[in-house]
């Protein structure tokens, strides 16, 4: 059951998700205008820095198109595809998919439990992206010789969870409020700036399940993503 603090977030970001599906649909219709006639004055501009110039409101218009694309998916995301699969090895995955970032960036990024099988009826490819996202915030928050520890344990035959710290700077008051908002920007906390968090947070509400954080000055960051093991 929900607390009632958790029942505000998640009502508060599903308002959100309402918000983004009208307004993305809305906005894709002058950015494609925006596009194609910067697209279309290119195809005979031969003065170069025209062109550039062009060039650029083209790549802009894209990027915002993007930008929107994020939005519609954290409004309107597929429905998770379930199936049996072990949660231990999507742990696994994830970490391996990311390992190469945390040694560029000199992190320490590990596994601290057994490494048990936990089976659990899920789409392993959403949950995967859910935990890479959670994981790869920790990367844009520490400093070089930062660690990044991953947990899988099983609740009780219904439930397990995922728990990812670090032992960053951890995050303000006021930025954990709006810590699953898509775009918000915790940049002057070291949390980076994008739709990460929020894409987590709806995959992990469409499986049933909960997110929530935890952050002290002291201990960093702690994510905790609680996953139903059955429909």
């Amino acid at each position: 059951m929900l607390t009632p603090d958790e029942e505000l977030e998640r009502a508060k970001l599903e308002a959100l998700a309402e918000f983004a599906a009208g307004a993305g649909h809305e906005m894709n219709n002058p950015l494609a205008v925006i596009s194609g006639r910067a697209q279309m004055l290119l195809r005979d501009e031969q003065n170069p820095e025209r062109r550039r110039e062009l060039g650029i409101i083209r790549a802009q218009a894209m990027r915002v198109h993007e930008m929107i694309a994020d939005l519609m998916l954290f409004a309107r995301p597929p429905l998770p595809e379930r199936g049996r699969c072990d949660l231990s090895a999507v742990v696994d995955a994830a970490i391996t998919a990311l390992r190469p970032k945390a040694e560029l960036l000199q992190i320490g990024l590990s596994r601290e439990d057994e490494a048990a099988a936990c089976e659990a009826v899920v789409d392993a490819t959403q949950i995967s992206m859910a935990l890479r996202a959670v994981i790869d915030n920790g990367l844009n928050a520490l400093r070089p010789e930062g660690r990044i520890e991953v947990e899988l344990r099983e609740v009780d035959a219904e439930h397990a969870e995922i728990e990812v710290r670090d032992d960053g700077p951890g995050i303000p008051a006021a930025v954990r409020e709006h810590l699953f908002d898509p775009f918000f920007s915790g940049r002057e906390a070291g949390r980076g700036l994008g739709m990460g968090l929020a894409k987590a947070w709806r995959i992990v509400t469409n499986h049933g399940g909960t997110i929530r954080a935890a952050s002290s000055p002291e201990k960093g960051a702690t994510f905790v993503l609680r996953i139903p093991r059955s429909l």
